[in-house]
């Protein structure tokens, strides 16, 4: 042993406890930041998709509205209007009588 160092000579736990404090709330305050800012991205992809959301419900409504009206002339006997529903149908195509 050396003679500086005695049997009764102990280091606080102060400082390696202060350190893994600070890293630790480091490290939480970097991920909170970098969440926010996924979030935020998020939310604005989400915003610019919505014009796009918008028209493909409306160009569905529209396509629904073609095939149900292609279905009344087949169900009126109109027979280009048969093989159009009969065609669909072999694609695995469903129509919801209306």
């Amino acid at each position: 042993m050396s003679a500086n160092m005695n049997s009764n000579d102990t280091r606080s736990p102060f400082v390696p406890v202060l350190l893994m404090g600070v890293a630790l709330v480091g490290w939480l305050g970097f991920q909170a930041v970098q969440l926010v800012a996924e979030r935020n991205q998020l939310n604005a992809q989400s915003a610019a998709l919505a014009p796009t959301l918008e028209k493909a419900a409306k160009l569905r409504e529209q396509g629904d509205a073609l095939v149900n009206a292609t279905q009344a002339l087949a169900t009126q006997g109109n027979a280009n209007a048969q093989r159009m529903v009969a065609e669909l149908q072999r694609q695995g195509i469903t129509i919801k009588a209306k």
